[in-house]
């Protein structure tokens, strides 16, 4: 049986949104291209910066077999080399048709 967990991807800055580097764009760009592998294989469900007026931030959420898991996706992400993670495991999760 799957585990859902909520993941949360915390700038190293309120406005690293709007004032990255080329190196962070490129860890960034690095960070897309590592999802995109399991986007496809059905584990990252969903994936995005969220706007929040205090702060862009990243959110996903994955489908897993253990927390173990998460821990290593996570640590694998280029993106933990500049950015750091929180994650939260959901109750419960109802998945609609994407039609």
């Amino acid at each position: 049986m799957k585990k859902y967990f909520v993941l949360k991807l915390n700038p190293s800055r309120p406005d690293f949104a709007q004032t990255m580097t080329q190196d962070e764009k490129e860890i960034m760009q690095q960070h897309i291209n590592y999802w995109k592998k399991y986007m496809q294989e059905g584990i990252m469900l969903i994936l995005g910066p969220v706007l929040d007026p205090k702060g862009v931030y990243g959110l996903g959420i994955v489908a897993v077999d253990s927390e173990d898991q998460v821990n290593e996706l996570l640590s694998n992400d280029p993106a933990s080399k500049i950015n750091n993670y929180e994650y939260y495991p959901m109750l419960a999760s109802v998945r609609g048709n994407n039609d």
